[in-house]
C-alpha cells in the first residue's frame, strides 16, 4: 500500500483533530500532550538552528558590499509587502465596515497588555545583546539574529586556515541541525492532531456563543488575508521573480499547514527552510539569511490584521478616522509588525502599540479576544507564505536558477 504524502496526513490530522476537538473534549488530554512535546520540540531547534543557519549564510555571502546588497533587497521586500498588506486590510475594512453596530458591552479587559509593548527605539536598542545567552535563553530573536550576522561577517574577516575551519564546524552544526529538523518533521501530523484537538476543545463554546456578532468581522480579516495570500504574492512571484506561484505554493504546502496547525511562524521556520532550500531551490547562502530575519521581522499577516482590528475598534466605538490618521495606523503597523514575536497572541499585545498612537482605549482589544485564535492560525500562515515567497525574489535578484521557474 503506498504511504499517504506527508501534507495529505497533516490534513487529515487537522480534520481529526476538529472532530476529537468538538465531540469528544473531555478525552483530548489523552492526545494533548502530542501536540506540547511536537511544539517543544520545534522550539528547541528554533534557537540553533537561526544561529547556525544566520552565520553559515552571511560567511557565506562574503564582503559586506555584498552583505549590504542582500540585506537592502531584503528589506525593501519587506517594506513593499508590508505596506501592501496593510493597505489591503484598511481597504477591505472600509468598504465593509464591520466594526458599526457591534455590541461595545461583549467587550473584556486584557489585562497586562499595554506594559509589555516596547516602543520602536526600544525595539532598536534591544537588537544589540547585553548577553547573548541570556537572548538566547530567553528567546530573543532580534539580538541573537544581529549577532549572528555580526559572528558570520567577520568570519570572513580571519586568515585563511582559521577561516575554513569556522566555515566547517558551522556547516556541519547546521547539517547536524537540519538532521534533527528532518527527524521532529515525520511527527508533524501527531503534533497537529493533538494541537487542533486542544484549540478546538478549549475555544468551541466562546467561538458559537459570539460566532453571530463577530462574523462581519472574520469575513473582512479573511478577505484581506485572502487577497494578500493568493493574489497580491503570487503576482509579485509571477512578475517579479519570474517563477510559477502554484508550483511554488504546492512545496509550501507543509509548512503553511504547520504555520496555520501552531499559530507560530518562527517553530515553523525549520520547516521553511527545508522546504525552500531543498525543494525549490533557493541557496542556503539566500535562505539562511531571509528566511530566519522574516520570522521576526516580516509579518505581513499580522501588520494587515492590526490595520482591521484598529479601524474595527474605531468604527466600534463611533470614532471617525481620517485620512492622515490611517497614514499613521500605516506606519505604526509596519513598525510594530517588527517588534512583533513569531508566537501565538503576539499580534494583540502590538495592537495596544496602534492604539495608543491613534487616541484609542486598550480595552477595545476585548472585542476580538474570543475568535482571535482562529485569526492567528490565518496571519501566521500568510507570514510564512510572505517570507517564503521574499527567499524567491531575493535568490531571483541574485541570478539563482530555481525548481520552480516558468
Amino acid at each position: 500500500m503506498k504511504k499517504l504524502e506527508l501534507h495529505w496526513q497533516i490534513l487529515i490530522a487537522l480534520f481529526l483533530g476538529i472532530v476529537w476537538g468538538f465531540f469528544a473534549p473531555d478525552s483530548v488530554p489523552y492526545i494533548s500532550w502530542m501536540g506540547t512535546i511536537f511544539l517543544r520540540a520545534l522550539k528547541m531547534i528554533i534557537i540553533p538552528l537561526i544561529f547556525t543557519s544566520i552565520v553559515t549564510g552571511v560567511a557565506g555571502i562574503g564582503d559586506a558590499e555584498n552583505l549590504g546588497r542582500l540585506g537592502a533587497k531584503t528589506f525593501a521586500y519587506y517594506l513593499v509587502t508590508t505596506t501592501l498588506a496593510i493597505i489591503t486590510g484598511l481597504f477591505f475594512v472600509n468598504i465593509i465596515k464591520p466594526g458599526i453596530g457591534a455590541e461595545l458591552g461583549f467587550s473584556q479587559t486584557i489585562d497586562g497588555v499595554s506594559s509589555t509593548t516596547n516602543s520602536f527605539s526600544d525595539t532598536l536598542i534591544n537588537i544589540v545583546p547585553t548577553n547573548l545567552f541570556e537572548a538566547m535563553s530567553q528567546g530573543k530573536i532580534l539580538p541573537i539574529i544581529f549577532f549572528a550576522i555580526l559572528f558570520g561577517f567577520f568570519i570572513t574577516q580571519i586568515g585563511e586556515k582559521q577561516k575554513e575551519l569556522m566555515n566547517n564546524f558551522f556547516n556541519a552544526a547546521f547539517d547536524v541541525i537540519m538532521k534533527i529538523t528532518m527527524f521532529i518533521i515525520k511527527f508533524t501530523p501527531l503534533g497537529i492532531l493533538g494541537i487542533v484537538a486542544k484549540l478546538v476543545a478549549d475555544q468551541a463554546d466562546s467561538i458559537l456563543v459570539v460566532g453571530g456578532r463577530l462574523a462581519l468581522y472574520l469575513v473582512t480579516v479573511i478577505l484581506a488575508l485572502g487577497v494578500h495570500f493568493f493574489i497580491t504574492l503570487p503576482l509579485i512571484l509571477k512578475y517579479v521573480a519570474k517563477v510559477k506561484p502554484w508550483a511554488y505554493l504546492k512545496i509550501m504546502r507543509i509548512p503553511l499547514l504547520t504555520a496555520f496547525s501552531t499559530s507560530s511562524s518562527s517553530a515553523t521556520l525549520p520547516l521553511t527552510l527545508e522546504a525552500v532550500e531543498h525543494k525549490a531551490g533557493v541557496s542556503n547562502k539566500v535562505t539562511s539569511f531571509v528566511l530566519p530575519l522574516g520570522a521576526t521581522v516580516n509579518m505581513d499577516g499580522t501588520a494587515l490584521y492590526e490595520a482591521v482590528v484598529v479601524m474595527f475598534i474605531a468604527q466600534a466605538y463611533g470614532v471617525e478616522l481620517g485620512m492622515m490618521q490611517q497614514i499613521i495606523v500605516i506606519i505604526t503597523a509596519v513598525l510594530a509588525s517588527i517588534g512583533a514575536a513569531g508566537i501565538p497572541m503576539a499580534g494583540l499585545v502590538m495592537i495596544s502599540v496602534i492604539l495608543s498612537a491613534v487616541g484609542l482605549p486598550l480595552e477595545g482589544i476585548g472585542l476580538i479576544i474570543a475568535v482571535d485564535r482562529i485569526v492567528d492560525m490565518l496571519r501566521t500562515a500568510t507570514n510564512v507564505w510572505s517570507d517564503s515567497c521574499g527567499a524567491v525574489v531575493v535568490a531571483k535578484s541574485e541570478g539563482e536558477k530555481l525548481n520552480v521557474e516558468k
